[in-house]
């Protein structure tokens, strides 16, 4: 755990498993500098196993908020002592408010970030979504999906009672029928750049968005092979910037 800092120092961070990569801490340290921001800190907590946050974080009393990341972001839901509406609609916490009285309250600002930067590449006929993944944050994807009144279907490496598809049971016309395509796994993330989600990409056309949560590369496979399909593209950049800057709302009201 990081040192013990001065008493007016207001310390928030990012819970999650191997996350040296996090987009998070970088993005508070600059918001910090250039909006002035002074005695606040963002700091990695790099936990081996959920227990930690209940033995270890929760005895450390300057902290104001964290961040959650994967795999954690439904494990922690019991460790908390109330869920905002929204967080327990989803069933995925990404964001936690430590009140005044020391309650810790779970939101989700996943759906905002995702329904926010979706939104201006939106047409009349992306009425279909397929959701690759069905881990936390596609959960908060689904839900985003919902309130856009956006038909979704989730896929998965095994048939399930959640998903519908299975990677090996998509088709061309499965994929003519859904014109949103939202990769919610890890496969493509830095240093693992030459992989992707196993779906037929020769089906995809200008009519598609696929939508990529990764931000590290900024173009993965799984983007660039549609956009050699003519589809419009997009990765987690924008969600993350605003899924941070709702968290710091949250963090601050």
């Amino acid at each position: 755990m990081a040192e013990k800092q001065d008493t007016h120092m207001r310390r928030f961070g990012l819970i999650g498993k191997d996350i040296s990569y996090s987009f998070s801490k970088n993005y508070f340290k600059n918001k910090f500098e250039i909006e002035s921001i002074e005695n606040t800190s963002y700091e990695n907590f790099d936990l081996e196993n959920i227990i930690l946050f209940q033995e270890k974080l929760k005895q450390e009393k300057d902290i104001k908020g964290f961040n959650v990341t994967i795999p954690y972001k439904e494990s922690i839901m019991p460790f908390i002592d109330k869920l905002n509406k929204t967080a327990k609609a989803i069933g995925a916490v990404n964001t936690i408010k430590i009140t005044k009285k020391g309650n810790y309250v779970g939101y989700n600002t996943d759906y905002y970030g995702f329904k926010k930067s979706l939104k201006p590449l939106l047409k009349a006929h992306h009425k279909k979504a397929l959701i690759l993944g069905t881990g936390g944050a596609s959960k908060a994807i689904a839900y985003a999906l919902k309130t856009l009144d956006i038909e979704y279907c989730f896929v998965s490496r095994t048939a399930s009672e959640r998903a519908k598809f299975t990677y090996n049971n998509l088709t061309d016309t499965i994929i003519n029928s859904y014109q949103i395509i939202i990769n919610c796994t890890p496969l493509g993330t830095f240093p693992d750049v030459d992989v992707c989600p196993n779906i037929p990409y020769q089906a995809l056309n200008e009519k598609h968005i696929l939508f990529d949560l990764i931000y590290n590369p900024s173009e993965t496979k799984f983007l660039r092979l549609g956009r050699q399909n003519k589809t419009s593209i997009i990765n987690g950049e924008k969600m993350l910037e605003l899924q941070a800057e709702k968290s710091w709302q949250i963090w601050n009201k």
